[in-house]
């Protein structure tokens, strides 16, 4: 089926941007304080000009993908993403790497959303939530080969090493331009008379249902993926007193679950309602993060510490892979056909500002020292997603909860399907 070749030709794209990005993502703060002999504080100003200009751009993106499709939204962003990779590698000055920044975080921004949008539209509902679960799995691979690639290339001593890292990302951000931005993809549901543009984001907040999904969305954000590179880290370094080598064996077990055992997950999930996955989620993080305090009490013995570690990150994956078929096909649902891109940003802006506030928290509490109450609000954190995700069945109906599956009529590809406002 056309659909079908479609969505591989989105699968590949995805797979192949995400391997370029991992050959730069892990490196991105030792470049700038060694090789642009920027200060640490310099480079949080560079983290949070990426964050910044993510936000700015996805109140624009939502409505552009509504009214011109996904395919020039994931060909324009894949481009200036690549610029600011492009940027970023040749930097010479503070300037260049906030410019640098700036233009990946709007670029990788503008993609996320319409690459979502573009997995519906390629799918059923009985076929989204795997789309959804491989879109996960492929990405979580290419980041991490990508990585593994990096960290043999990389050499602080050479700063043309990391110009190496930087060209290959922008290139592979080009590929996914040209793979994404030229697939056919089937005919869009055209917009009622008289809605206005941008309307998608009003019509959001005013969803109740769409609303719950989103505040537990941004907790969801905020205990997992925004203490990864931040407060877990410096916990098992600092108080597990493991060393950076036995992170980086984390973070490889963190993708190795997600990798290996993803489709697992999905079978067991596919029949359950998206609220109790969502629940559950909840459950294995608090074990997760139970796990990290053990590991703090453990630091005398380095083996049994580091192991501790090694479960967080595993048990971490595991409720990342029960996410990733849940919460896309569940924003489709919830969205009209019409503010499908618009729901998606949402969806996306909600993510950023979380990813930027865990960090933020994990800041001041790791510098004040406060670990055990950092672990405390987390594991609180992990039982208010459990509680959010029970109750938001309430206000879900039998097919946004995934208990149902909606009938889906067959969709005809076109060349050039374009939204009228």
């Amino acid at each position: 089926m056309a659909t079908q070749g479609a969505l591989r030709r989105i699968q590949l794209g995805n797979a192949l941007s995400a391997f370029g990005s991992g050959f730069t993502v892990p490196f991105l703060f030792v470049y700038v304080t060694r090789v642009r002999d920027m200060s640490a504080g310099q480079a949080g100003l560079m983290f949070s000009v990426l964050a910044v200009a993510a936000l700015c751009a996805l109140p624009m993106v939502g409505p552009a993908i509504d009214r011109r499709g996904p395919r020039p939204v994931v060909a324009i962003g894949a481009v200036v993403a690549a610029l600011g990779s492009l940027v970023l590698g040749l930097a010479v000055n503070e300037s260049l790497v906030m410019l640098g920044a700036a233009l990946l975080g709007a670029g990788v921004a503008s993609i996320q959303p319409a690459l979502a949008t573009m997995i519906v539209r390629c799918t059923t509902p009985m076929t989204r939530a795997r789309a959804f679960a491989l879109q996960f799995t492929f990405n979580n691979l290419g980041l991490g080969i990508g990585g593994l690639i990096g960290g043999l290339i990389v050499d602080p001593s050479r700063p043309a090493s990391f110009t190496v890292l930087f060209a290959t990302e922008t290139a592979m951000f080009l590929v996914l331009a040209a793979v994404c931005g030229t697939v056919r993809l089937p005919a869009a549901t055209v917009a009622p008379a008289g809605t206005a543009p941008g309307s998608g984001f009003r019509h959001a907040l005013g969803n109740r249902a769409m609303v719950k999904l989103c505040v537990v969305s941004a907790v969801i954000f905020f205990t997992c993926y925004g203490q990864f590179e931040s407060g877990l880290a410096a916990f098992a370094t600092e108080v597990s007193r493991i060393s950076p080598s036995m992170l980086g064996v984390a973070l490889a077990a963190n993708t190795a679950v997600i990798v290996l055992g993803q489709l697992t997950v999905l079978r067991i999930t596919q029949r359950r309602r998206r609220s109790t996955v969502i629940a559950a989620t909840g459950l294995v993080w608090l074990l997760a993060w139970i796990v990290t305090a053990v590991s703090g009490l453990l630091h005398h013995d380095s083996v049994a510490a580091a192991l501790t570690i090694v479960t967080t990150y595993a048990l971490l994956g595991v409720g990342e892979s029960l996410l990733a078929p849940t919460l896309g096909p569940m924003v489709a649902d919830l969205a009209p056909a019409h503010l499908l891109g618009q729901y998606n940003a949402v969806q996306s802006l909600v993510k950023q500002l979380a990813m930027a506030a865990g960090p933020a928290f994990a800041g001041v509490m790791v510098g004040a020292g406060l670990y055990g109450p950092y672990l405390v609000i987390l594991m609180g954190c992990s039982i208010l997603i459990t509680v959010l995700g029970l109750r938001m069945r309430h206000t879900l109906n039998p097919t946004q909860n995934g208990v149902v599956v909606a009938e889906s009529a067959p969709v005809r590809a076109e060349r050039q399907p374009v939204l009228t406002a």
